[in-house]
């Protein structure tokens, strides 16, 4: 069982904003500086800024400075450790789905006192 507690906490966490859920997704493609990524989001250059930070704080984006722009790119060890965790997650349902399935399809001896003789 994969032991990230904290880190899945805040990946999980960062990733709940349907805003850093875009922003995610777009630095998946290539990096883009703050002004790009906050071109078609509804909101103010501060609240694009925070969502970043929180982004950053979950090891998810990382950003560089270069003279006065900054670039963002997406750090892919963040996304594998959350994608390890969903997967492990999605085997464990699979194999007790499974079990139940056997288990429902097995047929069953009925009971004596239910047994009826024509």
């Amino acid at each position: 069982m994969i032991k990230h507690g904290d880190a899945l906490d805040r990946i999980f966490q960062a990733l709940a904003d349907p805003a850093r859920r875009s922003i995610v997704e777009r630095l998946t493609r290539r990096p883009f500086s703050v002004s790009e990524l906050a071109q078609p989001l509804p909101m103010s250059m501060p609240a694009v800024f925070q969502h970043l930070q929180m982004l950053e704080g979950a090891g998810l984006v990382r950003s560089e400075k270069v003279g006065r722009v900054r670039t963002c790119h997406i750090e892919p060890d963040a996304l594998r450790l959350a994608e390890a965790w969903l997967s492990e997650q999605r085997t464990t349902w699979e194999e007790r789905l499974d079990r139940l399935g056997n288990v429902l399809t097995q047929p069953h001896p009925i009971p004596a006192e239910e047994k009826h003789d024509d």
